[in-house]
Parts: structure tokens; sequence; C-alpha cells
């Protein structure tokens, strides 16, 4: 079963959009702002993601961006803003989709079904094996390989360097990796994250090449082909 988080400061909205998923067979949980759904979206990682743009805590364009570091998820915004520029802004911070409000549930539907099938297979080969590099790492098995050879890893390492290798090349900043190995309770422990990726140096780094690299004050990236000059 499909699952789908929605997204919306209007509880009348977000009941209506539960009662009809749910008669179409999809498993539904709700979220009345965007930081509630993003820790939800943590947790849960759904297969969809319907949401507002106009929310408190965090918008539906920074909930997009926030999606949009750590995964591929589809995403579709509804608002009542029915602006070209509105609709081109969500679209460029991520969204897949646009509708406004007041819609007709048989064309979100209908797009749900296109989007779903549309980034199924992807989402599917991506989350169970990572060929970058280097490396190969299968989710399902829980493997990782550094030129051929097999390592051990701890779930904590694990979790870091499939982070790493689903966005590599890419700075990803502290608090984003705190959040994607910890949750939310781990963004304000540091520490952590640095004690990690001294462990996950010393696993990966050899012959002179290093895989990870700092960026002073602002986060880590991966280079799965490594690079003898990164720091």
């Amino acid at each position: 079963m499909k699952r789908i988080l929605v997204v919306d400061d209007e509880r009348q909205i977000t009941r209506m959009l539960r009662a009809s998923l749910q008669s179409s067979g999809y498993s539904v949980t709700v979220a009345n702002d965007g930081m509630e759904a993003y820790a939800q979206f943590e947790s849960e990682r759904p297969d969809l993601i319907i949401t507002d743009l106009a929310m408190p805590n965090m918008n539906g364009t920074e909930l997009t961006q926030a999606v949009r570091r750590v995964a591929s998820t589809p995403i579709i915004v509804l608002s009542v803003r029915d602006s070209d520029a509105m609709k081109v802004s969500a679209l460029d911070q991520g969204a897949d989709d646009y509708l406004t409000k007041p819609f007709s549930i048989t064309e979100l539907l209908a797009r749900i079904r296109a989007l779903l099938r549309r980034t199924e297979p992807a989402e599917e080969k991506a989350a169970l094996r990572v060929e970058l590099g280097d490396f190969v790492l299968d989710t399902e098995a829980h493997t990782v390989s550094l030129r051929g050879e097999h390592l051990h890893l701890t779930p904590k390492e694990f979790d870091l360097l499939r982070v790493f290798l689903q966005n590599a090349g890419k700075v990803l900043t502290h608090k984003l990796l705190l959040r994607a190995v910890w949750g939310p309770s781990g963004e304000d422990q540091p520490e952590y994250l640095r004690v990690l990726v001294g462990q996950l140096r010393k696993k990966l780094d050899r012959g002179g090449v290093r895989y990870i690299q700092s960026e002073p004050w602002v986060g880590y990236r991966i280079r799965p082909e490594g690079d003898a000059a990164s720091s």
C-alpha cells in the first residue's frame, strides 16, 4: 500500500483528503504545518507528499526544499494561489505538480497515479542499490564495497554513507546530515557528526585517496571517485 503524507493547516482540507485517499487504497498520514510534516517524512518516508504553500512554522516551499535535499519523493502542491509565477516558483523549488484550490479529487487522484508510476522504478532502484565511483552500496543487503573490497560498517556509518552517495557531489549541511542520520532530536548535537565522519573516513581513506570533503562552517560532500587533494 502506497503511503501519502498530506500537509495543510486547514483541518477541513486534511479530513477531506484523508477520507478520499484512504477510500482509494492509500495509507495516509496528516500534518498541520511544515515542521511536523518534515519530522513525519523523516520517520515514515512516504511515497508521495501533498502540501499546501501557506503554513505556519515551515511553509510548503521550505518543506519542498528540505525534502529535495535528501530525497526525490514526488511532491504535489495545492494552493489557492493560481498565478503562473507562483506555479513556476513551486516547480522550480522541486515540486512535481501543482493544483489550484478548489480542485477536483478525481484530477488529484489521476495526478497521484501518474507520479507514482513515473517515479517508482527509479526510486526502487535507488533505494536498493547505488553504484557510484569506487562504491557499491546495497541497501537491501546492507552491504558496501569499496574498489571491490567489502567494508564492515556500523549501522550509523552505513546510514551516513548512504546519504552521502545518494547526494554525491552536493554539499550537505551539518544540520541536514544530523537530521538524516539521527532524526530531529540529533540536529543540535554536532559532535555526533564529527565523530561519525571521522570513523567513516578511517574506513574509506587509503593510499592517499580521500572521499569525504569538509566544507568549512557548512558541512561535507563526498566524491565517489576519490580525491587525493581533498581535506
